[in-house]
């Protein structure tokens, strides 16, 4: 079933430098190694992403010799700092028996919603975004989370596909999937719709 806790962590890393940075990653996580821990890498840019599922909040504390490590050995390849987030697992309307998606790629779909409006959005969501979801055999697997610790604050989707990603955002860009944004945006979301953002990643630790 999936992670009940995960550990975001993002870095952008030079453009020379993707390839020894992914080898570094991989080499630091096998000294380290965590069951679901997965490693992906920006389709759309030169940065590095890991989840890590964890035992509860309460485990997060443990990881701060393991990040110092991390940050020693990647600081020379790096173009920004670390990014970090801890998620809470809510609901999920494609289910795994993993702790994070066992796909090829990966698309992390963030929301900030306002909080008045929240149980609202969830009820609202379950019949639009998470029906086109259960209906898109595009979409393997599609997790809800929520931020507990985080910069950018709110409901995180992981969502994970294996088709090229053409045919898997296609899924999100027909006029009945923008009609669910405009509605979003107008009614529950922090900013309009310039407070949802998606990013697909592909896996490179398979």
């Amino acid at each position: 079933m999936p992670a009940n806790t995960l550990v975001v962590t993002e870095v952008l890393v030079e453009e020379t430098s993707v390839e020894t940075a992914v080898e570094a990653w991989r080499k630091h996580n096998a000294a380290h190694p965590a069951e679901g821990r997965s490693l992906y890498r920006g389709l759309e840019d030169n940065s590095l992403l890991e989840l890590h599922p964890v035992d509860g909040l309460d485990a997060v504390p443990a990881l701060r010799d393991q990040w110092q490590s991390l940050w020693t050995e990647l600081t020379p390849l790096l173009a920004g700092d670390f990014s970090r987030q801890v998620l809470e697992f809510v609901e999920a309307p494609k289910s795994t028996d993993d702790l994070v998606p066992d796909t090829a790629y990966l698309q992390m779909r963030h929301v900030e919603v306002k909080p008045p409006v929240f149980e609202a959005y969830r009820e609202w969501r379950d019949q639009t975004i998470f029906e086109v979801v259960r209906g898109a055999d595009e979409v393997e697997v599609f997790l809800a989370y929520h931020s507990v610790l985080s910069t950018e604050p709110g409901v995180m989707f992981v969502s994970g596909f294996n088709v090229e990603p053409a045919a898997y955002t296609a899924v999100f860009t027909d006029e009945r999937y923008q009609e669910i944004v405009r509605q979003a945006g107008d009614r529950y979301i922090t900013g309009g719709e310039r407070g949802l953002y998606t990013k697909i990643y592909v896996r490179v630790d398979a």
